[in-house]
């Protein structure tokens, strides 16, 4: 089953029996598409994996660390095919990953994400408050992580507002005149995680806001990257937000550039992030054991999206437990996990003679 075909359902409406099957064909569709399109891919794979796989289960095709994104230009597409390039975030002089996507990857990525943000939105745009300052694209087809987030979740906003000015520092008559013409109503607020601790729960002067801020609907994702050492809990983190801004709709992202447009919400009602009609998860230990429901170790996620480049199987450098799966409590269908944050000596084994 493909895109198209599957765009008409709930993203969260299918249980393990009717989803497995079209999802293992589906990856070994994907599978035999990137060695057939893309060299680097195969030569990594005949490098890596020296048995052959019989592919029955889901357990059973090669992935590929997220590591070797940054150490080789993976796309299954002629260049001159690539409509948009996205490189990971990093720190100066780090190798970045490179993601290449043509029209029709592009594409697919912005009708599923649009299926899964209109379980939170609805089907209407919003007015948008952006916790970041403006952003200054120097190309139109080439962005870093933290740009294509802010422009892919801007699809689903109107009346774009940067909070932050160019110094980083809450712009006070930006926040005033938002709030004063769309505060009535629900609105979008969206950011990263370490930007909405440091700017709106840390130095936004809550007693001139705090009524105006209970209508926003709060997305966050990204982690804390250099305020890691200002890490609080998830459960305090909104518990902060609760108090000091009233904002009681907050719902965090998880997601990797190595999967653009592969997202995992978490579910409100239980804490808990759920895979999709389009998405899936393995938790395997340091030997790439595949570990059962309940135990924690470096999360695989698999997606159905990536078509001009060979992200379809990947391995992260998270750790993350599955909670279990088609039971939660909130209702949702699929499995439903939790990311513990980044794995120690976090480039994955298994790379280094490539």
């Amino acid at each position: 089953m493909k895109i198209d075909n599957l765009i008409n359902y709930f993203p969260y409406e299918f249980s393990k029996k009717k989803k497995t099957d079209y999802f293992v064909n589906r990856i070994k569709e994907l599978t035999d598409l990137h060695k057939d399109k893309c060299k680097e891919y195969k030569k990594i794979l005949n490098i890596i994996y020296t048995k052959n796989f019989k592919n029955k289960n889901l357990t059973d095709f090669p992935f590929l660390p997220t590591q070797l994104f940054k150490r080789f230009d993976l796309k299954s597409t002629h260049e001159n095919m690539v409509v948009k390039k996205i490189t990971s975030s990093g720190t100066s002089g780090n190798a970045l990953s490179k993601i290449y996507l043509d029209k029709e990857n592009a594409n697919n990525q912005i009708k599923v994400l649009s299926k899964i943000m209109s379980t939170i939105f609805g089907n209407k745009r919003l007015p948008m408050l952006i916790v970041d300052k403006e952003l200054s694209l120097k190309s139109r087809n080439t962005f870093n992580a933290r740009v294509a987030a802010i422009q892919g979740f801007s699809i689903f906003g109107t009346d774009h507002t940067y909070l932050l000015d160019e110094n980083n520092k809450i712009n006070y008559s930006i926040l005033n005149n938002f709030l004063e013409k769309f505060s009535k109503k629900p609105f979008i607020i969206f950011g990263f995680t370490s930007s909405i601790y440091e700017n709106l729960i840390k130095n936004l002067s809550i007693n001139s806001v705090q009524k105006e801020l209970h209508n926003g609907i709060l997305l966050h994702g990204g982690g804390w990257k250099k305020l890691e050492k200002l890490k609080i809990s998830n459960k305090k983190f909104k518990q902060e937000l609760n108090k000091k801004l009233k904002i009681r709709n907050i719902y965090n992202y998880y997601g990797l550039v190595e999967q653009t447009g592969s997202l995992f919400i978490e579910s409100k009602k239980c804490g808990y992030f759920h895979t999709t009609i389009y998405s899936e998860i393995i938790i395997r230990d340091e030997k790439f054991n595949v570990l059962k429901n309940g135990k924690k170790g470096l999360i695989q996620l698999l997606s159905l999206l990536p078509t001009s480049y060979p992200g379809h199987n990947i391995l992260t450098e998270d750790i993350g437990v599955i909670v279990g799966e088609d039971d939660c409590k909130c209702g949702l269908k699929g499995k439903y996990f939790l990311v513990h944050g980044r794995a120690k000596n976090s480039e994955t084994r298994g790379c280094g003679n490539i």
